[in-house]
């Protein structure tokens, strides 16, 4: 377009020529070369207007002297009109966190959502939505939201939804076993939301959920009672198979020794103590045997 504004000009300027410029110079000449050149840079900068290249990953919003047009611009080039005005607009899937975490998130400091939970504690979530603009509302978005859809619609929405829902859970739950119910409210609320203003929410995450010192120290302490708790269950677990043990060993003696003292006459106990006797008697190191035998006492010198 700006080709063809210069031809415009040139071609204005032709006219205005002087009828004698000097005795060398045909005037006329000089007019037709400069219309000719004129008409030529309109051409080319009409033909340059009415093809539009759209980059990957993005489509076209056609404006019409402000209007905002219906139809979008595919990726690629694209023939329209000269006079329509086009502005690249992203469907890319795009991310956008809150955090407490400095130069984190996408404002710069802590960023991050303070919500009250349902028992009147204060716990700080840091949150990433990921989403992307759909290309066929992007005409209307533009028309009533405008480009600045981050500010207007993605951030307030997102921690209103999280406040509203945060207050049905107790602190404790949220940290540990409704976490996962806490996040799926929150997308399922956000998501007919972003629908109805042209965004397509594709997921929500929360990343981080901070308790007050209080709860943390409480949490710390019961997590250590109940290790406490479950190490004494061993331990009482264990002493009870040992004290069993000993129970089976001490029957098993018991009745070894019930067995045994049934089974044996004062014959057979003879007898071994005579095998004991000669065991002895056979050593190297036995000098003298004493074996009382009926009020007899019999010496064995090796």
């Amino acid at each position: 377009m700006f080709l063809a504004l210069i031809g415009i000009i040139l071609f204005i300027f032709s006219f205005r020529i002087p009828a004698q410029l000097s005795r060398t110079i045909d005037p006329a000449k000089i007019k037709s070369g400069l219309r000719l050149g004129a008409l030529l840079l309109i051409v080319l900068g009409m033909l340059g207007s009415c093809v539009k290249q759209i980059d990957a990953g993005y489509i076209g919003i056609q404006s019409l002297f402000g209007k905002i047009q219906e139809r979008t611009l595919v990726s690629g080039l694209n023939i329209i009109n000269p006079l329509i005005d086009v502005k690249q607009l992203d469907v890319r899937t795009q991310n956008y966190t809150m955090s407490g975490v400095h130069d984190e998130g996408d404002r710069t400091g802590d960023d991050a959502i303070r919500v009250l939970t349902k028992d009147g504690l204060e716990v700080t979530i840091d949150l990433s939505i990921l989403y992307r603009v759909s290309a066929g509302s992007a005409p209307k978005m533009i028309r009533e939201i405008g480009i600045d859809y981050k500010d207007k619609i993605v951030r307030p929405m997102s921690r209103t939804k999280i406040r509203d829902n945060a207050v049905y859970y107790d602190a404790i739950e949220l940290y540990s076993t409704k976490r996962d119910d806490f996040q799926q409210k929150i997308f399922k609320g956000l998501e007919s939301e972003f629908l109805k203003r042209g965004l397509i929410l594709e997921n929500l995450l929360v990343r981080n959920i901070t308790l007050p010192q209080a709860v943390k120290l409480t949490i710390e302490s019961k997590i250590s009672a109940e290790q406490e708790a479950q190490k004494m269950q061993f331990v009482l677990q264990k002493e009870k198979q040992e004290a069993e043990r000993k129970r089976v060993e001490a029957q098993g003696i018991a009745d070894y020794q019930r067995i045994i003292g049934e089974g044996l006459s004062d014959k057979q106990l003879r007898y071994e103590q005579i095998k004991a006797y000669k065991e002895l008697a056979a050593s190297e190191n036995s000098k003298i045997i004493i074996m009382p035998a009926n009020n007899s006492v019999i010496l064995d010198a090796k």
